[in-house]
């Protein structure tokens, strides 16, 4: 009987060696011991009317905040923002894990971002804690707003600070097991400055902005919500929602994807939507990018063509199949 118990014991401690090893080398700890997050500070983001003006700039022509912060009208071209609910909330009806709320950003008190600290919102956009110390769902893409500066980070604060107050009560954010415990591994916190990008060459610039764009976030093939990086901005990723079925295009350099635009055709389709008489599909934010400056366009169309040209076809005119490339399906996947 001794024996039996002692091998017990073994096999008990060896199992828990292997599910420790297993772990530590797969999901990690994060799931179970919460995500890391820095502690809180008191700081509070001076507003000047050079802090107004970029945090607007950022906020509503690269960054997308109010877009997806907002209830939009499908209906009209573009899917244009409703101005009466301006950073009021919205509710992603999309292929997720459970429910996604944008939440209220609005300065209003009870239901909006009014009682929140500047640490705080300047916490949830680069680093993924919400307010209350949540693990935010990756569709808020923190983890592309890492690398904005300090500068512009508080020039974001400052100008979410002065959108008007939107009563507009909303649920949680409620995502299923086990992806609810298992993004708890992508927030990271940043404990040390963050320097502007003041780099004359216009590629760096270009980098820089189609970051904070989150380009790749729709231009990249996914599976199982990561990236797949040996295609990235070859397209093919398919959203779905009231915009209708779509895949993103290839914006790599190559003839299937944008080897034919040049930086004149760039410009015109961020500012109209349109590709030489063709409308892009609301989902495109092209009404957010379309007010970017000549010279961030021109930066953007810069880095995208150093991009590594990348063979995908994909056509939206035709039927979904699937692809043998990107393993998803799309219009013209069979063609890969």
């Amino acid at each position: 009987m001794k024996r039996f118990w002692r091998f017990s014991l073994i096999g008990i401690i060896v199992i828990v060696m292997v599910l420790v090893v297993a772990i530590t080398l797969t999901i990690g700890w994060r799931p179970f011991l919460g995500p890391r997050a820095r502690v809180l500070t008191d700081r509070k983001f001076a507003s000047t009317p050079e802090r107004l003006a970029r945090g607007r700039y950022l906020a509503n022509g690269v960054m997308g905040c109010v877009h997806c912060h907002s209830r939009r009208d499908w209906k009209a071209v573009g899917g244009p923002v409703i101005q009466s609910q301006l950073g009021a909330g919205e509710f992603f009806p999309r292929d997720f894990p459970g429910t996604v709320i944008a939440p209220n950003i609005t300065s209003d008190a009870e239901t909006g971002a009014g009682s929140w600290t500047d640490d705080q919102l300047a916490r949830a956009i680069r680093e993924g804690i919400s307010h209350d110390g949540r693990t935010l769902f990756p569709l808020m893409p923190y983890e592309n707003f890492r690398s904005m500066s300090d500068e512009d980070l508080a020039s974001v604060v400052v100008y979410l600070r002065t959108l008007p107050a939107v009563r507009n009560p909303l649920p949680r954010t409620e995502i299923n097991f086990p992806v609810k415990y298992l993004m708890r591994n992508a927030p990271q916190p940043i404990d040390a400055p963050v320097p502007a990008q003041n780099s004359p060459d216009p590629v760096k610039r270009g980098e820089y902005l189609v970051q904070m764009a989150g380009c790749a976030d729709c231009h990249t093939p996914q599976e199982r919500g990561r990236r797949n990086q040996e295609l990235a901005f070859a397209g093919g990723f398919v959203l779905r929602g009231p915009f209708g079925t779509v895949a993103a295009a290839n914006i790599t350099p190559d003839p299937s994807g944008i080897s034919y635009y040049d930086e004149n055709l760039f410009i015109s389709v961020l500012r109209t939507g349109k590709v030489r008489g063709r409308a892009l599909n609301s989902i495109m934010p092209w009404d957010v990018y379309r007010s970017m400056t000549d010279e961030d366009l021109k930066s953007v169309f810069a880095y995208l063509r150093t991009l590594k040209p990348i063979k995908h076809q994909i056509d939206n005119s035709l039927p979904l199949t699937a692809c043998k490339l990107c393993r998803l399906k799309h219009g013209a996947g069979d063609q890969n």
